[in-house]
């Protein structure tokens, strides 16, 4: 008798045993496609977070800190961990768009890396020039000189002589100012027959060895030149150094929150045009340095702006 009750418990042992089993494998099966749904939605929102972080500080990058290059179109490659933002770009000269480096920056859940080794430039040296030059186009890049750079390791540029006498061109020029002058002064300074795109309004100081190429400089589109412009641009450098630890920033807003826009100090112009009209700035006190970037060929199918 003993040895039927032991086989009756086996028995019932095994018959829950399968039980479980069974039970389990049903649960299993009913829960994958939850499991699985909800996993992929978790996945894509944090992606699409990650995407979304990233390009909104594509667009902040290039509103506070890229002299006339405008953002083209972007397109993005995911993943359910995230991927990948190809950043297209181009500048406007005179009315003539050229290509200008790409971007391909990353993100994921958590992180995003924006691509700078192609946002700084490259240059060339030789015992002849030096200058900087945009790393996929090849096209030269503008350079911003602070008035307050007391030496440079090699002659601060001033190219307008150069550009003015090249016909049937069109050319971006960097025009640093020897000192900073009010906005309320700035388009009386500069020839009515030349578009204003882009104001310089700070930047570090460099020493005589660094490059400024490669040191940020921060202003604003000049199109339109107007106090919400300017109000907008406030905002981006707010928002682009929310942790406050960036002295140029912070201290440029300190010392200019309760100043009105046509008391502004500006340090320079980003100028486009004809080439033959950069002459009329030839031999200004307030040139500190003019620094060529882009320059196209005209065509007769193209009108320029101006």
């Amino acid at each position: 008798m003993e040895e039927s009750l032991q086989k009756a418990l086996k028995k019932a042992k095994r018959k829950h045993l399968m039980m479980i089993i069974i039970v389990s494998l049903v649960v299993m099966l009913v829960s994958l496609p939850i499991i699985y749904k909800v996993f992929y939605t978790t996945s894509d929102y944090f992606a699409a977070k990650g995407s979304e972080e990233l390009q909104d500080n594509l667009f902040l990058w290039h509103a506070i800190t890229e002299p006339n290059v405008q953002i083209s179109s972007q397109i993005t490659q995911s993943s359910i961990f995230g991927g990948t933002v190809v950043t297209s770009r181009s500048k406007n000269i005179n009315g003539y768009v050229v290509p200008w480096s790409t971007l391909t920056s990353t993100y994921g859940w958590k992180h995003f890396d924006i691509d700078y080794n192609e946002l700084v430039p490259d240059f060339y040296l030789s015992d002849e020039s030096y200058y900087v030059y945009d790393k996929q186009t090849k096209n030269k890049v503008a350079t911003f000189f602070h008035p307050d750079l007391k030496g440079y390791f090699t002659e601060i540029p001033n190219d307008i002589a150069a550009v003015s006498t090249m016909g049937n061109y069109v050319a971006e020029m960097a025009i640093s100012f020897n000192r900073p002058y009010p906005v309320a002064e700035i388009e009386a300074m500069i020839p009515e027959n030349l578009n204003i795109v882009w104001l310089y309004m700070t930047s570090a100081v460099q020493d005589e060895n660094t490059d400024p190429s490669g040191v940020p400089v921060y202003g604003f589109n000049a199109n339109p030149l107007s106090e919400k412009t300017y109000a907008d641009f406030v905002k981006d450098l707010a928002k682009y150094n929310l942790d406050k630890n960036d002295e140029v920033i912070q201290t440029f807003l300190q010392e200019n929150k309760d100043k009105s826009f046509k008391d502004l100090p500006v340090l320079g112009v980003m100028l486009t045009g004809q080439a033959e009209n950069f002459a009329a700035l030839e031999g200004e006190t307030f040139v500190r340095a003019a620094s060529v970037g882009a320059i196209v060929q005209m065509v007769p199918y193209i009108k320029p702006e101006k």
